[in-house]
């Protein structure tokens, strides 16, 4: 029995051994790998699946359009992959483990540089590269000439009592070091991005203005350390807005480039300054950078109810839903009397009719919008949010003709058209533009770009560095003469000894060449 006891006891690993065995698991090289891999695969998500902080109008319109997925992705975290739990635990393993896999790994490089070259094998004929002659010179002379052509050749030396032992391409082990830092450093700055920083986006009609101050954004994701006091104190208005479409070829059409022309302040009471903001183009005030991704259309509508008041009235963001600019808009009138109004429909720039409407032209040549109507609760004073291009039909009905036929509005600028059964009617203003603004706030930005730069340097360094060893030896032949042999070991594939053992020995003769010298057939091959 006491012997059974003692066999199961040594058999179990204890507490201390299990957490020692699972930290080197961790810190392990292939784990790191397995973390990096993963983190990628498990970004994908965000990249194919509309994330909520990034579009809420697609992503909202995806679930609409996925009723049974759209419960197993919310429980899933995947409409907003990178605040989920199970990315942060991936990203803060990759940290862990780079880190204890980094450390150990630089005391063995710290040791192995304060190291010595080891000594000079017994018999370097015996190695795949070597080469050897003879002189008149005596030993002495020929290992300090030895000594001096490898420290000339970047070669850290260690003399001998015969011989001459001498290492370098420490530097290679460096750039591995450095690119596995480099790693730990984009992942450090994208960490501060998400947590210090914030992101926000506002759609703005050209002619208005935009104040840096959390009332103004339509969408602001910020990290979950971020202040709303660091936000910078400026403003800007877009003057005016300039698009260049293409009229040639199969994007025909579709806008090449647009800019908006800027009147801003970074703080209030001073002078404003001039900016033409384009794509991939931002002004950057302060810390913060402001971009120009997108563009549309806002047509100017006014509502007036059954009893002739103006229940709305103002431009409306229509977002486009193909590259000619077919917009969809909604319009609610929840003020109208007696009952509120609604609009839902589409704006045609260009309008054209082919087996269904369609906009042939990006540009505004011919704009018309087509929107049919509802009448009853809008569902806005239920307590609920509500997007703004959303529109809850759940209580209200669609309005009719007469004859209880569809009634559908078609106008183009400054025409007017009477709602069915007194209800008001609708008038088709004028056409403007709005622009779409993304304002980022991201403190890391520099120190990830600073771990890409290391990243690179640290590739450099582990692809172009040749670590080798070069042994020079010498003995008395017997005829008096001095022999010299000359021994090297590449530690890396794809070093080429053999020319770099020609090359020392060309130097150390002197003119490079000596009758009385033989060599291994691959330094006769580059000799």
């Amino acid at each position: 029995m006491a012997r059974d006891r003692e066999r199961r006891t040594s058999n179990e690993l204890s507490l201390r051994e299990l957490l020692r065995w699972g930290w080197r698991q961790l810190t392990s090289m292939r784990t790191a790998l397995v973390l990096l891999l993963l983190l990628a695969l498990v970004a994908v998500p965000g990249s194919v699946i509309p994330q909520e902080d990034v579009d809420s109008l697609k992503t909202s319109r995806w679930q609409d359009a996925h009723p049974t997925l759209t419960p197993i992705y919310e429980k899933l975290g995947l409409f907003s992959v990178y605040d989920s739990p199970w990315f942060a635990a991936i990203y803060l393993l990759l940290m862990v483990s780079l880190v204890g896999c980094i450390i150990p790994r630089t005391f063995v490089y710290w040791r192995a540089l304060r190291a010595r070259p080891p000594g000079a094998p017994r018999n370097l004929l015996r190695l795949p590269d070597h080469t050897t002659y003879t002189t008149d010179e005596d030993e002495r002379t020929v290992l300090e000439r030895a000594t001096s052509v490898l420290k000339g050749r970047r070669y850290r030396v260690e003399p001998g009592e015969d011989s001459v032992a001498s290492e370098r391409g420490y530097l290679r082990e460096a750039g591995n070091l450095v690119f596995h830092v480099s790693i730990l450093v984009v992942l450090v700055g994208f960490a501060m991005g998400s947590l210090l920083g914030y992101k926000g986006g506002a759609i703005v009609v050209v002619g208005n203005g935009f104040s840096n101050n959390l009332t103004q954004y339509d969408d602001f994701v910020p990290g979950s350390l971020f202040q709303p006091e660091w936000m910078e104190p400026f403003a800007f208005d877009i003057e005016d807005f300039d698009v260049t479409w293409l009229t040639k070829g199969p994007a025909a059409g579709q806008a090449r480039k647009f800019v908006s022309h800027l009147s801003y302040t970074e703080s209030p009471g001073e002078e404003p300054k001039e900016y033409d903001l384009r794509v991939n183009h931002p002004l950057t005030i302060g810390g913060t950078d402001v971009f120009l991704i997108g563009h549309g259309y806002a047509p100017v509508i006014t509502v007036r109810d059954g009893n002739g008041d103006v229940a709305y009235s103002g431009p409306t963001i229509f977002l486009p839903t193909d590259g000619s600019f077919r917009s969809f808009g909604v319009v609610k009138a929840a003020d109208a009397k007696p009952e509120s109004l609604a609009l839902e429909g589409e704006l045609y720039p260009t309008f054209a009719f082919d087996d269904g409407p369609y906009s042939a032209f990006g540009d505004a040549a011919d704009p018309l919008i087509s929107m049919v109507v509802y009448a009853g609760d809008l569902g806005v004073d239920d307590g609920r949010s509500q997007s703004v291009y959303v529109l809850d039909k759940s209580k209200a009905e669609q309005v009719t003709k007469a004859d209880g036929s569809m009634f559908r509005l078609d106008l183009r600028p400054g025409q007017t058209m009477d709602l069915p059964e007194g209800r008001g009617s609708v008038t088709f203003d004028r056409l403007e533009r709005w622009n779409k603004i993304q304002i980022s706030r991201t403190p890391g930005k520099l120190i990830a770009l600073g771990g890409v730069s290391l990243a690179l340097l640290g590739l450099i360094g582990s692809l172009y560095i040749r670590p080798r060893r070069v042994w020079v030896r010498t003995r008395r032949g017997e005829d008096g003469r001095t022999v010299v042999e000359i021994g090297g070991l590449d530690r890396s594939s794809g070093g080429d000894v053999a020319a770099e053992l020609a090359v020392i020995r060309a130097e150390m003769t002197g003119d490079g060449h000596d009758p009385d010298s033989t060599t291994s057939a691959a330094t006769k091959e580059h000799a």
